[in-house]
């Protein structure tokens, strides 16, 4: 017997330089049988090697010769062989080119095929994978009323299967965790947008959700906030009264935030303040409405547009504390004196100690 023939398999794979299979490796192989419940493959130098059925993979027909993909689950088993795994093979592969594209931070074109209602489901190169709420960009977020659970998760599976770009934005092999952002994928693009607007400019948009404080408006992709202060020249208390969701609206960029426009509708319509104030001068009597009354004066409507304020300074002629409330009632009609009007501040002063 030569010396070669003693060598054991270790020494022998050693001696040809042949690098030992372990659990994980994914290696191909020639199907040298086929049987009901197993087939065969040849590993060539690395021995022979089992695929159970349940193994396979659905709707795979495998032939004896046929060349076939596997990954390693048990490199030696007691009998000699190798316990392998097609279905694994494909998933190792999944993960493998799911590593490669977040390296590239490649966009890819998802489909989501359920919601719950943190975010929608994915499955992609046989992984199964999650898009949070808080990653999808302005068109897709789901802007609901006080944050109504059962609507977010109504807006969400209306965006199951539609494709939707994204990009990969964590992934572990190891955890079995798969995260999408569809933000990052328009990032590159939205901030060439941004650097393409400035504030002044007047844009259109579609109004995605109305809230207390204002709406929000996607703009070409990029998402815009109306504060309810910048809705309307009038005094708003319901934003819901003035703007819908699904509209187009047309507004003025005030201020350009990280990843976020500030808008106007007001100013995209001459205040009418300025037109009103023109008919009052310092030290005429005018006639008005008390519409708020508070602690430290009353507030006073002396045209559609105008507002002012009687300070409880001049609300009398005597030293003493004055209580507004005891002198004043809702919508009570009386005549005022102005004190002072200035326009940068658009705000004017009244008097309640009007001579006879």
């Amino acid at each position: 017997m030569s010396k070669n023939s003693t060598l054991t398999m270790d020494e022998l794979l050693e001696s040809n330089d042949i690098k030992q299979i372990k659990t994980g490796d994914v290696v191909e192989g020639l199907v040298t049988s086929v049987k009901k419940h197993e087939i065969w493959v040849d590993l060539g130098a690395n021995g022979v090697g089992v695929v159970m059925r349940r193994e396979i993979g659905g709707g795979q027909k495998i032939s004896e010769g046929d060349t076939v993909t596997t990954s390693v689950v048990d490199p030696e088993m007691e009998e000699g062989y190798s316990l392998l795994s097609m279905k694994r093979a494909v998933k190792d592969k999944g993960w493998d080119e799911l590593q490669r594209a977040f390296d590239a931070r490649d966009i890819l074109e998802i489909t989501p095929y359920d919601a719950n209602r943190g975010g929608l489901l994915v499955e992609l190169e046989g992984i199964r994978g999650f898009l949070p709420v808080s990653q999808l960009a302005a068109g897709h977020y789901p802007r609901v009323t006080g944050a109504d659970k059962d609507e977010i998760l109504q807006k969400l599976n209306a965006l199951t299967g539609k494709p939707i770009r994204a990009r990969i934005l964590d992934v572990n092999k190891r955890d079995n965790k798969l995260i999408f952002s569809e933000k990052e994928a328009i990032k590159d693009d939205m901030q060439n947008r941004f650097s393409e607007l400035k504030v002044g400019d007047e844009v259109e948009g579609i109004v995605t959700g109305v809230i207390d404080f204002g709406a929000f408006v996607n703009v070409d992709g990029i998402e815009g906030l109306v504060h309810i202060s910048e809705i309307s020249w009038e005094r708003v208390e319901d934003p819901r009264k003035y703007i819908k969701n699904g509209q187009t609206i047309k507004a003025k960029i005030i201020a350009i935030d990280k990843d976020r426009l500030s808008l106007s509708m007001k100013q995209m319509q001459e205040d009418p303040w300025l037109q009103d104030v023109k008919s009052f001068k310092k030290g005429s009597i005018v006639e008005g409405k008390v519409t708020r009354i508070t602690p430290f004066g009353a507030f006073v409507q002396i045209s559609p547009s105008v507002e002012a304020l009687v300070h409880v300074s001049e609300m009398s002629s005597s030293d003493d504390g004055v209580d507004p409330e005891k002198i004043f009632q809702l919508n009570e009609k009386k005549e005022f004196k102005v004190l002072d009007i200035d326009l940068s501040a658009r705000k004017i002063a009244l008097s309640l100690k009007v001579d006879k």
